[in-house]
């Protein structure tokens, strides 16, 4: 099963951090439409908020396993960018709820507060 935990942050709302660790299991490696799904969605937001915001994760990537997590202070009135980063985290929290909500069996996303 893919575990996808989101950390927000208790004090403002904002996506801090996201994991996703594990493999479905719903079809044979290199089949398996729920591992690309995640891992479509997931790597691309990381790479995405690179390419259009300029920001870069603090990131690890192994197989079955991607760690991302941005700066507090991101999110700040300092920093415009942020909002943009924040857009494309929650697009993709929303677009995982809705693939757990159609392979429940194979993925679960848990939102956390810190």
């Amino acid at each position: 099963m893919i575990q996808v935990r989101v950390e927000r942050s208790k004090a403002t709302g904002a996506i801090l951090s996201f994991r996703v660790k594990g493999h479905a299991g719903y079809a044979a490696p290199g089949e398996d439409i729920v591992c690309a799904s995640v891992s479509a969605v997931t790597v691309g937001t990381v790479n995405s908020i690179e390419k259009l915001t300029g920001v870069v994760a603090d990131a690890q990537v192994q197989k079955g396993f991607l760690n991302a997590r941005y700066a507090p202070e991101l999110f700040g009135e300092d920093h415009p960018e942020g909002a943009q980063v924040q857009l494309l985290l929650e697009s993709m929290v929303v677009i995982l709820q809705e693939i757990a909500e159609s392979y429940g069996d194979y993925m679960a996303v848990t939102i956390q507060s810190r």
